[in-house]
């Protein structure tokens, strides 16, 4: 098409496989698009094209990703309000006919597959290295592992003893978000890669390390960089305001989630540290490298792959042979006693 949409801070640049989204730098543009800059979208990428009214006198376009084709709406499972939303074009009401024209070019473009899930990531995610400050410790990603850095005026007992933490992307299946700016529950990101939501532990507490828990009278029992729990913070969770970001090792995919802020596989953020544009493009990063790195599925009706046979065990009945006949050439002179000790253990290890 090679035309160009303009709305309220964001620009729609059309081509003939693909559409170029590029969000305005300002006062008015949200946080996180300006982070995200521009994104380009191939049509294969799009399940539909929707066109419905807006707020004050304007028309709403929006692209409606197909599930499996962007890690950043993945991860971010429908927690993300209107104004965030990177598919959605704001246009003045009478521009409507010529939206609903570029809405019908768009679905015109539509590949066959727009009602299945994408085998593999259409858009691409942020490139690291990415890092951005949680309430309770520093997270790091340079595109092959994640690192957690805690902070000792923030993170739990559990986090600080367990102490600075290292995942590499192949040892992941998945990686779960929950904003900090929106109650509704996630999970649909760790689904995604294949793994469970956690128990909805959406404010921490318990732990004055935490970032529900500090103390009401703001007293500690223990001194710098302990870990100690503060004496006034059980019970003084908050219902609202926390988010975090939680790896799910290979293997753990079944199991249970805990609390985050005891998770040493989560960072937790609110209240200014971890905001949406800076957690939400850095999860979005790491799942796409994680399921980059994660196994090709086996096409049905394909031979599985060839396993390299575990060596047979060697019958007890042969081992004491070849030990009585090393014992008789040992007995000959023609072994040293080295030579028969080493053979001999050599043979039993065989069994």
């Amino acid at each position: 098409m090679g035309d160009v949409l303009a709305g309220f801070q964001t620009v729609w640049e059309f081509d003939t496989d693909s559409v170029l989204i590029r969000f305005e730098r300002g006062i008015r543009t949200p946080k996180l698009l300006q982070a995200l800059g521009e994104r380009h979208i191939p049509y294969e990428a799009l399940s539909a094209v929707d066109l419905a009214p807006g707020k004050r006198g304007t028309v709403v376009l929006r692209a409606v990703p197909r599930p499996g084709a962007d890690p950043l709406m993945d991860v971010a499972d429908g927690q993300l309000r209107e104004g965030y939303d990177p598919y959605r074009l704001v246009l003045p009401a009478e521009r409507a006919s010529l939206a609903e024209y570029y809405a019908e070019e768009i679905r015109g473009a539509l590949g066959p597959d727009t009602d299945t899930a994408a085998e593999s990531h259409l858009v691409a995610a942020p490139a690291p290295p990415l890092s951005f400050k949680a309430y309770d410790g520093k997270a790091s990603f340079d595109g092959k592992a994640v690192s957690f850095r805690w902070f000792w005026t923030g993170a739990s007992s559990t986090k600080w003893k367990a102490g600075d933490q290292r995942f590499r992307i192949d040892e992941l299946a998945g990686v779960e978000w929950r904003s900090p700016e929106n109650r509704s529950s996630g999970g649909a990101a760790a689904k995604a890669a294949g793994t469970a939501p956690a128990d909805d532990p959406e404010a921490p507490g318990g732990d004055a390390k935490g970032p529900a828990g500090k103390a009401q009278s703001g007293k500690s029992t223990g001194s710098k960089g302990s870990g100690a729990k503060n004496s006034g913070s059980k019970g003084s969770t908050s219902k609202s305001g926390y988010g975090h970001l939680r790896l799910v090792p290979r293997g753990a995919e079944d199991h249970p989630a805990g609390r985050p802020d005891h998770d040493p596989a989560a960072v937790v953020f609110g209240m200014g540290y971890g905001l949406v544009h800076e957690s939400l493009p850095f999860a979005a990063a790491v799942l796409e490298a994680v399921r980059a790195s994660a196994p090709a599925p086996i096409a049905e009706g394909s031979p599985a792959p060839a396993r390299t046979p575990a060596p047979a065990r060697r019958d007890p009945a042969d081992i004491a042979d070849r030990i009585r006949h090393l014992g008789e050439l040992h007995t000959a002179g023609l072994l040293t006693d080295e030579e028969f000790s080493t053979k001999k253990a050599e043979l039993l290890a065989e069994l």
